[in-house]
């Protein structure tokens, strides 16, 4: 028996895979072509965003983080996630975007002008969608550098960051040496927590921001946070924690820990889609001007175009991918329909 055709609302000229602020920006952009297009996330919108830090406030001005021709107002310098999450929202009511939200990609079928993708909702529910290009913009954020170490995998042990103050009154180790480690050991010392900071370089990370580096630095002079520096975890125990430092090995006394090592792409998912990865850094393969990958009608944007160096692409950059993108989908792709806002 033939099957029944998509209806429109499972068929889309261009389906996007994230929908954090570069997916966001280039559904934009691909809706602004006239393209039908929808995005997916196994997470709510702006995903990463919602769990940063409660109280932290980005690096940057407003103006830069600003999509779709939006303005972001805010009567501070450098905006907070609060606040970027609802400039977000309102930006993608404002374009009437399409959003599927907690909607897992499982599986990516089919050639360009005729994918088949694949999902399972936060019910256990299967979703399937039609697509003719593909824009994967899933960033990096929800899968963390893990230290391979014994304990790793306790409940005490934690890869994010959100809230000091359950763990006030309480040793607390904070593992790294840039800015979200510095970001958590001052916000869990501010709060009464006893923190000690390891980090396996000889001082903290030349890319620590110029007003957080002079802050955590005079706490670790002071011996108000604890530092040690050149030194390793060895193992993570129920009451304690085991360092290996210049010095030789070191247990301390610890409730909490959180491992501020890092998040990488998902590599494997884009080895599933057939995208080239290359070198040490596990570099995706695409085309410079149009961000399409090796695959035809699978587009990459965002932070996963730089592969492990994830620290050269961020909501300031990665928000330009989308019209890198359309200019290329729109030598390719016919319109099917027009979208609300052109």
């Amino acid at each position: 028996m033939a099957q029944p055709a998509p209806s429109a609302r499972s068929s889309f000229d261009v389906l996007v895979i994230g929908a954090g602020p570069t997916g966001l920006a280039c559904a934009i952009d691909a809706q602004r072509e006239g393209f039908r297009v929808a995005l997916v996330d196994k997470g709510c919108l702006c995903n990463s965003l919602f769990h940063y830090p409660s109280n932290m406030t980005f690096f940057t001005t407003p103006e830069l983080l600003e999509i779709g021709n939006i303005p972001f107002s805010s009567p501070n310098q450098k905006p907070n996630r609060q606040e970027a999450l609802e400039y977000y929202r309102k930006v993608a009511q404002h374009y009437r975007l399409d959003i599927r939200q907690y909607e897992f990609v499982d599986r990516v079928e089919g050639r360009a002008g005729n994918f088949t993708v694949h999902c399972t909702d936060s019910s256990s529910r299967a979703h399937t969608y039609q697509a003719r290009a593909l824009i994967v913009a899933t960033g990096y954020y929800d899968r963390p550098n893990y230290l391979g170490i014994p304990g790793e995998d306790l409940p005490k042990v934690f890869h994010y960051y959100k809230d000091p103050h359950p763990y006030f009154d309480h040793d607390v180790l904070v593992i790294g040496g840039k800015n979200s480690a510095a970001i958590a050991a001052l916000d869990l010392w501010r709060h009464g927590a006893r923190v000690t900071l390891v980090h396996r370089g000889a001082e903290m990370h030349k890319h620590v921001k110029y007003w957080i580096l002079p802050d955590i630095e005079n706490r670790i002079r002071h011996d108000e946070i604890h530092g040690f520096f050149e030194t390793t975890v060895e193992e993570i125990s129920l009451d304690a924690v085991r360092l290996r430092t210049r010095k030789g090995e070191r247990t301390l006394k610890n409730d909490f820990v959180f491992a501020m090592t890092g998040y990488h792409p998902d590599f494997s998912f884009l080895e599933s889609l057939g995208v080239r990865l290359k070198g040490a850094d596990r570099t995706p393969t695409f085309d410079a001007k149009t961000l399409e990958s090796n695959v035809p009608g699978i587009y990459l944007a965002g932070v996963i175009v730089a592969g492990a160096r994830t620290s050269e692409i961020f909501i300031e950059n990665g928000r330009f991918h989308g019209a890198q993108i359309a200019a290329g989908l729109r030598q390719t792709l016919v319109p099917s329909a027009s979208s609300a806002h052109r």
